[in-house]
């Protein structure tokens, strides 16, 4: 049976990308959010990056499917007290 990425997962991942772009943008002089003041935007973005970076990569993410077998695993351990 073939196992499925978490919702979680995927969304985390999402949003990680969507805050390195943002990143990236505001490095390079490309204002994404519509705040006048520089160093405000790049704080603001940084400050996004760093929660988003640390919230997906703080779960696990499993992508293979050896890695979701071994979260369901873990889980079946957890519930028998293992």
């Amino acid at each position: 049976m073939k196992k499925t990425v978490k919702t979680e997962t995927i969304v985390r991942t999402v949003l990680l990308v969507l805050a390195l772009i943002n990143q990236l943008l505001t490095a390079s002089g490309h204002a994404v959010l519509p705040i006048e003041d520089a160093q405000v935007e790049a704080l603001i973005s940084t400050a996004i990056t760093v929660v988003m970076s640390v919230w997906a990569w703080w779960k696990n993410n499993s992508f293979t499917q050896s890695a979701i077998a071994a979260d369901e695993f873990m889980e079946t351990m957890k519930e028998i007290g293992e």
